[in-house]
């Protein structure tokens, strides 16, 4: 028989340095921003592309602000979910807000699952639509699943060690390309001409995709060493090191391609960038990097949202089954987020996965926000001012991102309100039968 600690989350405390969890957080990053979302960030900025990196990452800058006041307060392996209940309680807005985070970075996940697959095409003479795609990005997040059984000693180790060759493969690489096309900057030196400022601003809010990692970090803050300062550190240092990986890239991808040319390979931008400044071996050295970008991120967040879905299971505020699986809730946790992702990245592509995952994380960034101003404003010390900044900017740029997907595609729309309505529905009515058979047990009791 099972012991019941089975069942459990079994956090490990002080099972991660301070770089381990700088290496998680800028692996997520990285897999999910540069290489996944460059050619639809040119696509909406134009000429503004690399500007609009800067801008998004001014304004996770604002926003890392409530969760490294919220981490250094509050470290937690549920991190959002347990920032959520110290702002709301444990009810619906807490459950179906910390389920909209869980929701993006699963999406997430499928989003940098496909960029695996269509960066690895490119090594072949194979159409970008051809269902080896979503085949491959399946075969990448079995990988992550058989790693993140491994344990968290393993993910630190192979994480720290992805994060160091990826930044400084990025980093030659962006240096080659500025190099080769002698710091012209054409492409990004002029003012847009079919561009306009909602479209900056939408594309700034999927720029923000690409440093929304930083989260995973706060998911693993009760597993960091000295979490109530390391876990702030981490944020903060992860942020610093994405910005200026991304402002370098950009400005070589637009350096060496036209607007055109970036929008025309959007879903693989660095590969087709490496092609005028280093031929096929550029190509070959670029699939390379985006190969280890991709996994590590998949790792490292897939490692983070398992245990922030493991965390609201303990809390009671989403139903949970076995379904006859062994093992503690964690496991149960990892395979469902596996298979959830699993399921986006064979049914969605790459444009409609990061819109719907930058909508969800907006909203539930500005429901934190909103919590920390409201209701902990004075217990954690932060600076009203910034708060309601990070609040005025997150609507702003949400707002010119739904209402240019309006205009282009509204199916996005749709299935951003559909899953809205079911997550709220849907915790709602969860949490009203808990608390009705729980006050029935009481009476009979």
């Amino acid at each position: 028989m099972e012991h019941a600690n089975d069942k459990s989350s079994n956090y490990k405390k002080n099972s991660l340095t301070l770089w381990g969890a700088v290496s998680m957080g800028t692996g997520v990053m990285i897999g999910a921003g540069i290489f996944a979302l460059t050619g639809q960030v040119a696509e909406l900025a134009r000429e503004w592309f690399p500007l609009a990196f800067l801008v998004a990452g001014i304004v996770a800058g604002f926003s890392a602000y409530s969760y490294v006041k919220m981490a250094n307060a509050y470290p937690s392996a549920g991190g959002i979910a347990m920032f959520l209940q110290k702002a709301y309680g444990k009810g619906t807005m807490t459950a179906a807000c910390a389920l909209l985070m869980y929701f993006s970075m699963v999406i997430n996940e499928s989003l940098v699952a496909r960029t695996f697959g269509t960066y690895t095409l490119q090594l072949f003479d194979v159409g970008e639509h051809s269902w080896l795609v979503p085949a491959l990005g399946v075969g990448l997040l079995a990988f992550a699943f058989m790693v993140n059984i491994l344990g968290n000693k393993f993910i630190q180790t192979f994480s720290f060690f992805m994060a160091f060759i990826k930044i400084g493969g990025l980093v030659l690489l962006a240096a080659g390309g500025l190099y080769a096309s002698g710091f012209t900057f054409e492409s990004v030196s002029v003012a847009p001409s079919e561009t306009s400022f909602s479209g900056f601003l939408g594309a700034v809010a999927l720029g923000i995709l690409a440093y929304k990692g930083f989260t995973t970090i706060t998911n693993s803050g009760g597993e960091i060493k000295e979490p109530h300062k390391n876990v702030g550190r981490a944020i903060i240092i992860s942020l610093a090191i994405c910005i200026g990986l991304y402002l370098m890239v950009s400005l070589a991808v637009g350096a060496n391609l036209s607007i055109e040319e970036i929008v025309k390979a959007k879903d693989y931008a660095l590969a087709e960038a490496s092609r005028p400044a280093f031929g096929q071996w550029g190509l070959w050295f670029t699939v390379g990097f985006a190969i280890i970008a991709t996994v590590s991120g998949v790792i490292a967040s897939v490692f983070a949202v398992s245990r922030m879905l493991a965390m609201l299971t303990d809390m009671k505020l989403v139903p949970h089954s076995h379904f006859g699986m062994p093992g503690s809730i964690q496991k149960h946790t990892l395979v469902y987020t596996i298979v959830i992702a699993m399921l986006l990245t064979i049914f969605f592509d790459l444009s409609r996965i990061a819109s719907l995952g930058a909508i969800f994380y907006i909203i539930m960034d500005i429901a934190i926000h909103w919590g920390v101003l409201r209701h902990l404003r004075e217990e954690v010390k932060a600076n009203a001012a910034i708060l309601i900044t990070a609040i005025v900017l997150d609507v702003v740029i949400l707002g010119a991102f739904l209402w240019v997907k309006a205009q282009s595609d509204m199916l996005v729309i749709w299935a951003s309100l559909v899953g809205l309505v079911v997550i709220f529905a849907g915790e709602r009515l969860f949490l009203r039968a808990k608390d009705d058979s729980n006050e029935h047990n009481k009476e009979t009791s």
